[in-house]
Order: structure tokens, then sequence, then C-alpha cells
């Protein structure tokens, strides 16, 4: 009975944090999906970001979610991988990982370790002060002192943060890389953990996040390079 109630509580963790992943798989894209646009149009960037930025629903309801769901998914992997760690009766100086799992998935707790840090310099850089200016300072979302940009604030601060920093530009740039290494086991992992296995739907959904793990990365990267290479 113990170790089905372990086992129970394995698979419930799996699940939890696969479910976690999928809501994230799908904010990573509607996030780069607005965050290009800054590399088309700043107006349309700005106005997005200004609808993202005050709708009640967003900023009351799917930002705490998502915020939660952030947690979930760091706190749940680290658990996970310490209970694998701990349960292996083979020490790591005879345990042949490369012969039982790909390297993706052996190293998903560091890929996910650079990630959570990534995390906080992107709050440092954008997150804390726009909850900061909104909250704190009590301001809205328009710039001051007449800078253009459709009057909004968003797309004149993002180019700020990459204006000649090369070093926060290689940061991000190595951080999607990270993001894409991780994202490419992740991806087919968290479908698996929720029962998505079989013949003819595996292959599928291995080359969507082939896809996905490559192209949302690079969006990321490009939205990053554009920014500091067009200042210089």
């Amino acid at each position: 009975m113990a170790n089905q109630g372990l086992l129970g509580s394995t698979i419930a963790r799996k699940f939890a944090m696969a479910l976690s992943a999928l809501f994230l798989i799908v904010f990573l894209l509607q996030h780069m999906s607005i965050n290009m646009l800054s590399v088309f149009s700043a107006d349309t960037f700005n106005e997005v970001s200004h609808f993202m930025g005050t709708f009640w629903l967003v900023q009351y309801v799917m930002q705490p979610i998502l915020i939660f769901g952030v947690l979930l998914h760091f706190i749940l992997g680290f658990i996970l991988e310490y209970k694998n760690w701990s349960s292996r009766k083979v020490k790591y100086a005879n345990y042949k990982g490369s012969a039982n799992a790909s390297w993706m998935s052996r190293n998903m707790i560091y890929t996910g370790a650079v990630i959570l840090l990534f995390l906080g310099l992107h709050f440092y850089d954008f997150w804390i002060p726009e909850i900061a200016h909104k909250f704190v300072e009590g301001k809205d979302s328009f710039i001051e002192n007449g800078v253009a940009d459709s009057g909004y604030r968003f797309y004149h601060e993002l180019r700020h943060k990459f204006d000649g920093d090369i070093v926060r530009m290689i940061l991000y740039v190595v951080s999607f890389i990270f993001l894409g290494l991780h994202l490419n086991h992740g991806f087919e992992s968290a479908f698996q953990s929720m029962g998505a296995r079989s013949k003819k739907y595996t292959p599928i959904i291995k080359k969507l996040g082939t896809a996905y793990s490559i192209l949302i990365p690079l969006g990321f990267i490009v939205i990053a390079v554009y920014h500091y290479v067009t200042q210089l």
C-alpha cells in the first residue's frame, strides 16, 4: 500500500507538472507573438501591450494563474528530480544514464535552472518595473515628457533595455537557447504524461515539439538581437 501511495503521488506530480507545462507552452507562444510585433510596428506593439497591461481579466486572473503555474512547474520539477535521484540504487559512478535516456531528459534540471535564473533577470527588467509603475507609483501606461510611440511607454522601455547593452543581449540569447533545449524534451514529455502515447500520435507530437522548441526560442532571439542591432 505504501508503494502504491508513493506511485500515486508521483503520478499526480507528473500530471500536475504536465498541465503546468502545457499552460506555459501556450503562454510562450502568446508572449513571443506579442513581442514580435515590436519588430514590425511600434504602434501595434504599444496598443496590444497596453490592452494586456490594463485588461482586468489578464491582470487579476490570468497573471496570478501564470505566476502560480511557473512556480508550480519549477517546484515540481525539482521535487521529481530529487525523488529520481534519491531512489536510484546504483551510484552515479556506475549509472549509465546515456543508455536509458536522452541527453535532454537527463539534463532537464540544469536547463530548467538556467531558465529560472533568466526569469529572475526578465522579471527585474520588465515585470517588477511594470508592477511598481502601476501599483506602487500609481502611474498610467503613457510616456511622460512627450516621447513618441503612440504615447505609450512599452516600446520605448523595451528598446531602452537593449540600447548598447551587449551583455544583456547575450544573456537573453543564451537563455533562449537553453529554453529551446528544455522545450525539446519537455513538449513531448508533457503530452506523454497526459496519456498521449500511441504509434499514431507520438511521431506527430515529437515533430511538433521539435518545431516548437526551435521556432519559439528563435523568435525571442530575433527580437532581442533586432532591438540591440538597430540601436548601434
